[in-house]
């Protein structure tokens, strides 16, 4: 009886096994619409701090230059707090103080913020602070902050 050696198609390195792909949501500078960008992440990080790696990710912004960060210049993340299924972000001031305004603007930061954070199996819903504030509001108030969010379905 003659035996065939199997020879897998590819190795899958152990470094390839920790990465899981994640999308992160960032605006279209064409469409002005929010698009994801998947990324691969190291799992063990992922497990540490889901929270705060996901948005320093938001923070840094795209690789793609087509896309666009969403969260304001010279955001800070205070505080990141899961209770029940609603996580709770907490920003610096900048995030109101620096942000250019506008529904459609607005409406970007929060659903790029929420869209990627709801990813997390324990993530239903996402409140934002703004320096403890409970209800902060855009200078403009084109879009109220007093709500939690439920991920909006993205148009590409």
């Amino acid at each position: 009886m003659e035996m065939t050696e199997y020879t897998p198609e590819a190795e899958i390195t152990a470094e390839q096994l920790r990465q899981t792909m994640i999308a992160l949501y960032f605006r279209n500078k064409d469409t002005g619409t929010l698009v994801p960008e998947a990324r691969n992440i190291d799992v063990k990080e992922l497990t540490k701090e889901p929270y705060q790696t996901l948005l320093n990710l938001l923070l840094e912004g795209p690789k793609d230059e087509k896309l666009e960060r969403t969260i304001p210049e010279g955001t800070k993340v205070n505080k990141v707090e899961l209770k029940g299924n609603v996580l709770w972000i907490d920003f610096s001031k900048e995030f109101i103080d620096n942000h250019k305004n506008g529904a459609e603007a607005e409406s970007n930061t929060v659903y790029s913020i929420v869209n990627t954070m709801t990813q997390l199996n324990e993530v239903s819903f996402v409140k934002i602070v703004v320096d403890g504030k409970e209800d902060p509001a855009f200078s403009d108030n084109a879009l109220s902050l007093k709500d939690v969010f439920v991920p909006k379905e993205e148009t590409i």
